[in-house]
């Protein structure tokens, strides 16, 4: 993750534990995605608490996972060792100017991590710098629509829940965020996930004048809008898009 570290180390155990995170079928579309060989070196960047990184360890890879949040770090490396991967490694990094030399991965992975950053075509960049020519890379996400007033809405959302975020980008930028990183993208997948919106605002510890607008923007949202993100009962839950975005690094 990225923003102030103490933002992160504050809600870093809900991170742990919620469904979202901890568990989906996206966690086995990465791994397939991806297609690491025992022994290959990943990197995961945003790492959170650990569970795209903990996926990929658990088929034999050594990954190196990254976060600014020296908590979310902590519980990362604690939950590892609780599942015995001892190929997983957690360490304090910025995902905009990494502290590796080049080449030195087998492949990257981000999940739901980057819509914090403050500048995804520079964290590509880097990304793209320290995997190996021909080195895969997975990015998981969520996303915003096409649509500009969905994407304004949804961004609207997510930044009064949350004020780390950052940008849901949507799939045409992303795919331009691949190719100017020098990333050939091979397969993308879409996806809904539906967000409650009671867990959705405890996970964050979303102050309740920001809740209280998030629920007023969904109540006031238009027919198309309560259609496109499936907004059920008012205020109660709507699904926000996601995506995996895969490349392959040019050689």
């Amino acid at each position: 993750m990225t923003g102030a570290s103490t933002d992160w180390d504050r809600v870093a155990a809900a991170y742990a534990s919620s469904p979202i995170h901890a568990a989906g079928p996206d966690l086995v579309w990465l791994v397939e995605a991806l297609k690491p060989s025992p022994d290959d070196r990943i990197l995961d960047l945003g790492c959170g608490a650990g569970h795209a990184g903990f996926a990929v360890a658990a088929v034999g890879a050594l990954v190196t996972a990254v976060d600014t949040s020296e908590r979310m770090l902590e519980t990362a490396q604690l939950l590892a060792g609780e599942r015995g991967l001892t190929g997983f490694t957690a360490l304090r990094a910025d995902v905009s100017s990494l502290p590796f030399a080049d080449a030195t991965f087998d492949g990257i992975i981000s999940r739901y991590s980057a819509h914090h950053w403050p500048d995804v075509a520079v964290a590509m960049r880097e990304a793209a710098r320290v995997v190996r020519p021909g080195g895969r890379v997975v990015v998981i996400d969520t996303v915003a629509p096409e649509e500009p007033a969905l994407d304004t809405l949804v961004n609207a959302l997510e930044l009064l829940r949350d004020p780390t975020h950052g940008r849901n980008l949507r799939l045409d930028e992303w795919r331009a965020a691949f190719e100017a990183a020098g990333v050939d993208q091979v397969s993308e997948r879409r996806w809904p996930i539906v967000l409650d919106t009671r867990s959705w605002f405890s996970r964050a510890q979303t102050e309740a004048w920001r809740a209280e607008a998030a629920r007023a923007l969904l109540c006031a949202a238009t027919p198309e809008a309560v259609g496109a993100l499936a907004i059920i009962d008012g205020d109660q839950a709507w699904s926000v898009p996601a995506a995996l975005l895969a490349g392959r690094r040019a050689a």
